[in-house]
Parts: structure tokens; sequence; C-alpha cells
């Protein structure tokens, strides 16, 4: 983040604590759809949103799309109807919500996307550097393998956070002449599909050394495939759930993700739409927020 942008986030961020009265006297509503609510992530996500707005005497209304762009449009539709005045997304399709966006524009409400951007005339986007928490994980994973053997990719829905870690997972593995990418399959960012995913990828590749998942949630499936198969094989992922930092901890084949922060996401975005909602004429249009490596020696201290 440059120093222009620190500025305007800080200053928009101290605007959420020092106005809370001209938000109660605006009867501020804030409203929220998310892309799941099945994910500890965005639970965490909706937390500090909840924390925020009460702190403001601001009303809430948070929506779960799951993965449904065709009810996440809807969903934005009935809170439009119900005169919110802030919009934060989080999409299930970045392209499929545009409709959605152009609406809430029309009626005068400021956009804020969070976490994935959207299509349209959002007025900032708050998210991860996710090309660089992949980048990041496969970095740490072929280190860890001395650079060199078989590694394979558990990919997961294409929406762009996951697109990005993919892209820079692989741009880390290109720097090891000694590894090889030998498959990438889809475990839909789900423990169970993973599991099986991982099953078959463990049994087609009897040298593979490393496997990177897209999130959390899918490397705590392919870590049971890994214990179930007896075989050395390293994991690395994204995200920083509380539960793959434990295993992390515990000392499994689980040894490092890349913790994102969904509460400082979500705080950064309401402070952006809240600081243009209170007259400020120049918000950034992305506000990156930084990740950070989680592995056995900082597993005990962290948390979201």
């Amino acid at each position: 983040m440059n120093i222009v942008t620190k500025t305007l986030t800080a200053a928009a961020l101290a605007a959420t604590t020092a106005l809370p009265a001209m938000a109660q006297d605006d009867g501020l509503k804030i409203g929220m759809t998310f892309q799941e609510m099945n994910n500890p992530y965005f639970v965490s996500m909706k937390e500090a949103l909840d924390e925020a707005a009460a702190s403001l005497g601001a009303e809430v209304i948070v929506t779960d799309a799951g993965h449904d762009v065709a009810k996440q449009i809807s969903d934005v539709e009935d809170m439009l109807q119900q005169n919110i005045d802030i919009l934060l997304l989080n999409p299930t399709d970045s392209a499929g919500v545009e409709s959605a966006v152009n609406m809430a524009k029309q009626q005068g409400v400021i956009v804020v996307a969070v976490d994935a951007n959207a299509a349209g005339p959002v007025d900032t986007f708050v998210g991860s550097k996710n090309r660089d928490a992949g980048y990041q994980s496969c970095k740490y994973l072929g280190e860890a393998l001395g650079g060199s053997g078989e590694v394979a990719i558990l990919d997961g829905i294409p929406v762009i956070p996951i697109l990005q870690r993919v892209e820079g997972c692989k741009a880390a593995l290109d720097e090891f002449d000694g590894i090889e990418l030998v498959d990438v399959q889809n475990g839909r960012q789900d423990r169970s599909v993973a599991l099986g995913v991982v099953e078959n990828m463990i049994q087609s590749h009897p040298d593979l050394a490393g496997i990177f998942s897209v999130n959390d949630g899918g490397a705590m499936g392919a870590m049971a495939a890994i214990q179930g198969s007896g075989k050395d094989i390293k994991l690395t992922s994204v995200d920083g759930a509380p539960e793959a930092v434990k295993a992390i901890s515990d000392g499994t084949p689980f040894i490092e993700t890349t913790a994102q922060f969904p509460r400082d996401q979500v705080r950064v975005g309401l402070a952006m739409a809240l600081a243009q909602k209170w007259g400020a004429r120049v918000v950034p249009a992305e506000v990156p927020i930084d990740v950070r490596v989680v592995d056995s020696e900082n597993a005990a201290d962290f948390s979201w």
C-alpha cells in the first residue's frame, strides 16, 4: 500500500470511531452480501462488520448468496428496496453481479467490493493480495522440498481471488528448476470434495511430494487424504483459518498457510464507504491488504 493509500485508509478508519453520532443521526443502513457463509473466513468477516456497525449505531442487513449469482442479485434488489446507504459486496461471480452494482449506483448507494472485485462502477475494492499469497505459499513449498520434486495444485471455484492465487503459485514454482507441476484438480474449496480429489492425485502420482491448496477448507481435506496415504507429502495453502493454524502447530503434513485478514478487509471497506458518504472527494479505487506467511514458527501466536 503506498503512502497516499495508507493515509486515506487511516483517515477513513479514524472516521468510523470519531463519528458514531453522525451514523446514528442519519439512521445509517449497511447491506452486505456474501458469496457464502459456510466458511469461517466469511463468518469472521461478518463478526467484524457487526462489531463496527454496532459502534456506529448502524443497521446491518446480511445475506448469503450460496455461490448463486442470481440469488445474490435478488438479495441486492431486496436491500435496495430497504433503502440501504452502503452496499458491501463480496461477489460470487465478479462479472455476473454487474447488474446489481449498476442498480445500486442508480439509487445513489455507495458500493464497495470486498475480498473479490466486481464489474461495474464500484467505488472502491478492498481485498487481499491474492497473487502474492499464492506466490508465497508455493515458494515456501518449493523451498521445503529442497527445490525438487513433483507437486500438484488443489484448485477451486474460478473467481478472481482463486485464479490469482493459482497464478502466483505457478510463478513461484517456475523459479525452481527441479520442481515439476504434475497435476491441477478442482477441490471446490470444500473439505469432503478435496479429500476424494487428493486421494486420486496420490494414487495417480506415487512420487507426489507436495500439494498447494487454494484455501484452507480444501487443505483440511487434502491433509486427511495425505495422512490416510501414509506418505510424506507436504501441504501449503492460503487463508489462515484457525483450524489450519492449529494443524500447522501440531506438526501435521500441513506446513504453511499464507494468512489473509478478513476482519481488516471489511473494516477498511466500511471505512472507505463512510469516508465517501461523509464527504471525502478522493477515495482510493483499490486498497490492497497485505498477507502473511504462517508456519510452525509463528502459528501459536496467530489468529484472525
